[in-house]
């Protein structure tokens, strides 16, 4: 079968879904930054457990505290969000139920993470 395609527009990313390595790189991105705040994360949780309920929430009110769990709530949605929709444009074949699956995926990983950043402040805050 003929082609006419130039080399320069095979090579440019544009696959069968057209947008190129983005989510690839974001996702690899993503995955890094995860793992080094889990790592901060773990560190934390060691600490804070010997303190107690009271020491948690003391620890929470710590403005370095509460923007490092924002961060890890933040990014692990995105990185949820991203190997989703892979997940999802990839093996999912009606066009229909690909649409609401996107827009499900969507609204849960932006609900989590508005719901969990919105838990964090607060108790960051002393509302709770």
């Amino acid at each position: 079968m003929t082609t006419y395609r130039t080399p320069l527009g095979r090579v440019r990313g544009l696959g069968a879904a057209k947008h190129g390595v983005g989510d690839f790189i974001v996702q690899r991105l993503s995955g890094a930054a995860l793992v080094l705040l889990l790592l901060w994360g773990v560190y934390a949780a060691l600490g804070v457990a010997r303190a107690g309920y009271d020491g948690a929430v003391g620890w929470l009110h710590a403005p370095i505290n509460t923007t490092g769990v924002i961060l890890v709530i933040a990014v692990a949605m995105l990185h949820m969000h991203i190997g989703m929709r892979e997940i999802i444009l990839d093996y999912i074949e009606r066009p229909i139920t690909k649409a609401g699956l996107l827009t499900l995926n969507v609204f849960v990983c932006a609900g989590g993470a508005a719901l969990g950043a919105i838990a964090v402040l607060r108790v960051a805050f002393g509302a709770v």
